[in-house]
C-alpha cells in the first residue's frame, strides 16, 4: 500500500513539474508577423514580332511641285491711237452747199450704211460708186440749217448725223457720230471755208490682268508673239484672243472655246449681253454681222486663237466690255466633232482644224435670241479635271469634268470645261474730221 502511494506521489510531481515548465519557458513557436504587401511586378516589354522595312535603295520619287507662272517678257508694245479720218468735205457755193462724205468714214477700211447718214433731214441725193463717195446738196435754208449772223460774215451751220440701226443680234460697229458743217459768208464776199474740225476725245481706262494655271485667256499682240500690254482698244480694231490649257503633267491635250458672250459687267447673265461664241463653237459674229471676227488656223492643239472685231453696246456710255467664254479641254486623241469645233464663217463654215464637216450643224442656231438682249444693241466699227487654280484679277472659274460613253466605240471621253472672264476692256470710238 505504501509502495502504491509512493508511485501515485510521484506521478503526481512529474505532471507538476511539467505543467510548470509549459508556463515558464519560452515558447517553441514564434508569432506569426502580419502579411506585408506586396506591390505588383512590372513586367517588361516584349521585343515586336514586326521589324521595321528598310530598303535598299533610297526613295527618289516626290509629289511635283505646285506650276508656277512663266514670267511675262517685255514686250515691244505702242499703243496706237486713232487718227482724225478726213472724210467730210464742203463747197458753200452761191445759193448751196455741197457735202461729200467718203463711204468709209471713220477711216477704218468699213463702209457704213447710207441710210443711215443724213444731212439735217435730207439723205444723200447720190452716191459715187467708183470714188465710194456719198453726196449731198442743199440750199442754204434747208435740211435744217441755222443761221449765225457776226460782225463781219453770215455762218450758216449743218448738222451731218450718222445714226447706224443695229443688224441682226442687235449688233452694229459704229457708234452715233455728229459731223458740224458750216459755211461763211462775208457780208460783201461770196467764199468757202473749210468744214469746222470736232475735237472727240477717246475714253480710256486702266488694265486689270490675271493669271491662270491650267485655262488661260489672254489678249494678244498684231504678231500673236506676246501678251498685249495693254486693254485699250477702238472702234474697227481687231481684238486677238488667245485662249489656252496648261498641260503640264497631263496627256496631250486640245483646247476648245464652246461658247463666248460680251457683257458690261463680269456678270455673263447681265444685260446687255452678246454672244458672239455659241453653238458648240460657231463663231457667228461675222456670219450675223459681216465682220472679220474668225478663228486663227491651229498653231498648237493646246492653244486656240480667234479674232474679235472691236464694238460697243449701243446707248451705253461706259464703252467697257467683259468677255467671259467657256472653254473645253479634251485628250488631243479624240476627232473634232460637232461638239468640239473651232468654226469660222468666211463665205462659208470652216473649220480651224480643216474638218469643215464638224461645221455642218452651225447654222442651226438661233443667232441672237439667247445671247443678246432684246432692248440693246451693240456698237462697233462696219456696216455689216483637271483642277483649276483660283487666279486671280476678275476670274469666275467653274471647274468640272465630264465622262461619257462614246457608243461607236465603247471608249471613255474625258473632257475638262471652265468659264474663264476677261476684262474689262475699254473701246475708244473713232474721230471723224
Amino acid at each position: 500500500m505504501v509502495m502504491k502511494c509512493t508511485a501515485v506521489c510521484l506521478v503526481a510531481l512529474a505532471l507538476l513539474g511539467s505543467f510548470c515548465d509549459a508556463q515558464w519557458s519560452k515558447p517553441m513557436y514564434q508569432k506569426p508577423s502580419p502579411p506585408v504587401r506586396q506591390e505588383p511586378s512590372k513586367q517588361m516589354p516584349q521585343e515586336p514580332q514586326q521589324t521595321k522595312q528598310t530598303f535598299e535603295k533610297p526613295l527618289t520619287w516626290s509629289y511635283p511641285e505646285a506650276p508656277k507662272p512663266e514670267p511675262q517678257p517685255e514686250v515691244p508694245f505702242e499703243l496706237r491711237h486713232p487718227v482724225p479720218a478726213a472724210t467730210v468735205a464742203v463747197e458753200c457755193r452761191e445759193r448751196d452747199a455741197h457735202v461729200e462724205v467718203k463711204k468709209d468714214m471713220f477711216g477704218i477700211g468699213q463702209f457704213i450704211n447710207p441710210a443711215d447718214l443724213t444731212l439735217g433731214s435730207c439723205a444723200a441725193i447720190a452716191e459715187d460708186n467708183a470714188a465710194q463717195v456719198l453726196i449731198f446738196e442743199s440750199e442754204l435754208h434747208d435740211c435744217g440749217s441755222s443761221l449765225m449772223m457776226l460782225e463781219d460774215s453770215l455762218v450758216y451751220t449743218f448738222t451731218l448725223n450718222y445714226d447706224p440701226q443695229p443688224m441682226a443680234g442687235g449688233v452694229v460697229r459704229t457708234s452715233k457720230a455728229a459731223v458740224i458743217v458750216e459755211c461763211h459768208y462775208p457780208r460783201k464776199h461770196n467764199v468757202s471755208s473749210l468744214p469746222l474740225d470736232p475735237m472727240w476725245i477717246p475714253f480710256s481706262a486702266v488694265k486689270v490682268a490675271e493669271e491662270f494655271l491650267y485655262f488661260t485667256l489672254k489678249l494678244m499682240t498684231d504678231d500673236w508673239q506676246y501678251e498685249r500690254p495693254s486693254y485699250q482698244y477702238f472702234l474697227g480694231d481687231i481684238i486677238n484672243i488667245e485662249a489656252m490649257v496648261r498641260q503640264y503633267f497631263h496627256v496631250p491635250l486640245r483646247v476648245y472655246v464652246d461658247n463666248c458672250v460680251a457683257t458690261l459687267s463680269p456678270d455673263m447673265n447681265s444685260n446687255p449681253r452678246y454672244a458672239f461664241i455659241e453653238n458648240h463653237g460657231c463663231l457667228v459674229d461675222a456670219r450675223v454681222t459681216g465682220s472679220d471676227s474668225k478663228f486663227m488656223p491651229r498653231s498648237a492643239d493646246n492653244k486656240l486663237q480667234f479674232q474679235l472685231e472691236a464694238f460697243r453696246f449701243q446707248n451705253a456710255d461706259s464703252g467697257l466690255l467683259y468677255i467671259t467664254c467657256h472653254l473645253k479641254a479634251t485628250s488631243a486623241a479624240y476627232a473634232i466633232d460637232s461638239e468640239h469645233r473651232a468654226c469660222s464663217y468666211i463665205g462659208g463654215w470652216k473649220e480651224a482644224s480643216g474638218a469643215d464637216a464638224a461645221c455642218g450643224s452651225c447654222d442651226a442656231g438661233s443667232y441672237g435670241s439667247s445671247g443678246t438682249s432684246s432692248t440693246s444693241g451693240v456698237t462697233g466699227s462696219g456696216t455689216s479635271t483637271g483642277a483649276w487654280s483660283p487666279g486671280g484679277g476678275l476670274s469666275h472659274p467653274t471647274s468640272g469634268r465630264k465622262i461619257r460613253d462614246v457608243s461607236q466605240t465603247q471608249i471613255e471621253f474625258t473632257e475638262w470645261e471652265g468659264d474663264v472672264t476677261l476684262g474689262p476692256i475699254p473701246i475708244g470710238e473713232r474721230v471723224i474730221s
